[in-house]
């Protein structure tokens, strides 16, 4: 009973993802879904207005990119893009802060 209570507060990766979309939108931006043939890029990315572009990896709560993924977040920090990892629900609202930051 515990291990099912457990799993049922951590947030799944798709409940991250659509609360992610929705906030992405109140935003005025977009979010979505990348399906790239190169292994370990982020699944999402967000364009939001004034040419702002982030790349999103979505994680279940708890979890960690491995490592591939972190050496292509690192690729594509270096070319100046901004890569971000959330795996909860604070993870999306801490990178709404951020956004709101960076139009100001």
């Amino acid at each position: 009973l515990r291990r099912r209570e457990r799993r049922k507060k951590q947030m799944r990766e798709r409940e991250i993802e659509q609360k992610l979309k929705k906030e992405t939108e109140k935003q005025r931006g977009m979010c979505f879904k990348f399906l790239s043939s190169v292994s370990g890029v982020p699944d999402r990315i967000l364009l939001l207005p004034g040419g702002l572009v982030i790349f999103v990896e979505l994680k279940k709560e708890g979890e960690k990119p491995r490592k591939l993924q972190e050496v292509q977040m690192r690729k594509i920090r270096e070319l100046g893009f901004r890569v971000r990892v959330v795996d909860s629900e604070q993870g999306i609202q801490g990178l709404m802060r951020e956004i709101e930051d960076w139009k100001s």
